[in-house]
């Protein structure tokens, strides 16, 4: 009690006439971006961080790709969960206490994630974490949209689109980085201090707002798509998993299907005819709204999917550290964040369609590009690949968003947000959950054609493990007999590594064709006209 006192004592004297963290001093809403600006990073980067960490937690854990891509998935379920429900919470319960208590399950998740000692303990602990993140983001945009005035807002939301964009850039740097020198346990670890900062900071800083016109939960459709979405995953990465011998005919299988494919009738059916909807799908029937949508969510399965890829190929088959492969996706913020303003100036003199075909087009021909890996795929060469990467993310953003927003009414606005986020965050798990299946199954077909093709008792297969086992014994020297066991294992390893690449190789492929589909909703979106009011930049911010 004496330490709750305490605080609210300090709490009180900050919050004096002349203190710089009342609400009426000039200062005080630069402050609260600064808060606002730590969440953000922070959940942002526990999107990105990971993935360089995966080879590791697979060797720590001894499990497969089907599993540890969960690790990925949960996160970016939950969060995609929490987007639509955090507005009605802050609205209900007030704004700062729902961000609080955001905040206050990241940092819980993160520690409950260093701690884990197996997959699941940590799979669930990322649900917390994802809770918590998918919360945090969307009330800190509306918290900065409150307490900006219109003619500053624009800049405040540039600076906590800078954090976001920062924190794609870096986190699988920085997850490189202490993966390398210490542990990947503390990838999760350093959120603790700093989410303890910023739960301090939200407490002393922050003012309460509770609105006044809180609508009616739509409980049918929250619980409806917090069952479809992780069924319908959960039987994708099951499919072709070890343990499953019956395969996509399994019972299990099947039954997760059908319980997926109810959830979602459901859901679409409350959300078309409730008053309330959680998530108001009758937005999509604005044309260029919903295939804004539709584009958003191919090049999210892509984008996340191909990004949960590159980090496995570099580090289990051309043998880079965490930190190397980290480092390569530090250009694509980068140039992603350099673009965006020249592909919206663009946007403004000229048909807003073409940046984004263009960016879509340099989308393909990265992943085409990805496609063509090998052992011997040289740094150039990857990277050309990401540079082109990061220019069409640059392209298509800022243009895209300020299509699909072009006839929503300003009422919507929040509600629209709500809805393209929450597709991205699907398609992005759909794309990781999606990949990462045809991946088990590409590598298991390719094992089994080149396995086929090294016949053991056939001439080739004898004279080369001959000639192999030679070498071995002259310089590592030992009996022939045993020479000639390792030669058929180098030999039998470097097959297994090249079914491994040839999958990589097929998923990167697929990554590119499903990119293709782009193309049809954006010839399908209309272009702004000439003389039309042009879009704010908070709405346009709202989607970045």
């Amino acid at each position: 009690m004496r330490k709750i006192s305490n605080t609210h004592r300090l709490r009180r004297k900050l919050r004096s006439n002349s203190s710089i963290y009342h609400p009426k001093s000039p200062t005080y809403k630069w402050f609260v971006l600064a808060n606002i600006m730590v969440g953000t990073f922070m959940v942002v980067l526990d999107s990105t961080i990971v993935n360089v960490s995966l080879p590791k937690i697979m060797s720590s854990f001894g499990v497969g790709l089907s599993t540890i891509q969960w690790v990925i998935t949960a996160y970016m379920l939950s969060m995609a969960a929490m987007l639509p429900t955090s507005g009605w919470l802050a609205d209900k319960f007030g704004y700062k206490r729902v961000y609080f208590w955001g905040l206050f399950l990241f940092t819980l998740g993160s520690l409950l994630c260093g701690l884990s000692n197996d997959e699941s303990t940590l799979i669930i602990s990322r649900v917390i974490q994802g809770i918590g993140a998918g919360t945090v983001q969307p009330l800190g945009m509306a918290i900065i949209t409150r307490e900006f005035p219109l003619k500053q807002r624009g800049v405040a939301l540039g600076f906590w689109a800078i954090a976001a964009a920062a924190s794609v850039s870096f986190g699988p740097l920085i997850g490189g980085y202490l993966v390398d020198n210490f542990s990947w346990q503390l990838i999760f670890d350093v959120n603790v201090p700093v989410g303890i900062l910023a739960l301090l900071f939200t407490i002393l800083i922050q003012r309460e707002f509770v609105s006044k016109n809180a609508r009616k939960f739509d409980y049918i459709g929250f619980i409806s798509v917090i069952i479809f979405l992780p069924v319908l995953l959960y039987a994708l990465s099951e499919g072709n998993a070890q343990t499953n011998s019956a395969g996509w005919t399994a019972p299990y299988i099947l039954a997760c299907f059908a319980i997926s494919g109810i959830a979602f009738t459901v859901f679409l059916t409350r959300e078309l005819t409730t008053k309330y909807p959680l998530l108001d799908l009758r937005l999509l029937k604005d044309r260029n709204f919903a295939m804004s949508n539709l584009l958003m969510f191919v090049f999210s399965i892509g984008m996340f999917g191909s990004t949960f890829l590159l980090p496995l190929f570099l580090q289990n088959s051309l043998g880079y550290t965490a930190l190397q492969s980290g480092a390569v996706f530090l250009p694509v913020g980068i140039i992603q964040g350099l673009f965006s303003p020249i592909s919206g100036w663009f946007s403004d003199k000229v048909n807003p369609k073409v940046p984004i075909i263009a960016g879509v087009g340099l989308l393909v021909v990265s992943f085409f590009l990805n496609s063509e890996l090998s052992l011997f795929t040289e740094h150039d060469y990857i990277m050309t690949s990401l540079y082109l990467r990061g220019l069409g993310m640059g392209l298509i953003f800022t243009p895209l968003s300020t299509l699909s927003l072009l006839t929503i009414p300003r009422e919507k606005m929040a509600q629209a947000s709500g809805i393209m986020n929450t597709i991205r965050q699907i398609g992005g798990s759909l794309g990781v959950a999606l990949l990462s299946t045809i991946l088990t199954a590409r590598v298991n077909f390719h094992a089994q054609m080149y396995g086929g093709s090294v016949l053991s008792g056939s001439e080739s297969f004898k004279t080369i493990t001959k000639n192999m086992a030679y070498y071995i014994q002259q310089h590592g020297g030992g009996s022939f007999s045993t020479a000639l066991k390792q030669g058929q294992s180098l030999l039998m390893s470097n097959v297994s590594s090249q079914a491994y690449i040839q999958g990589i190789n097929d998923d990167f492929l697929i990554a590119a064709f499903i990119s293709i589909l782009g193309f049809i909703p954006i010839l399908l979106l209309k272009s702004k006209k000439k003389g039309s009011a042009p879009i704010e930049s908070e709405h346009v911010a709202m989607m970045e």
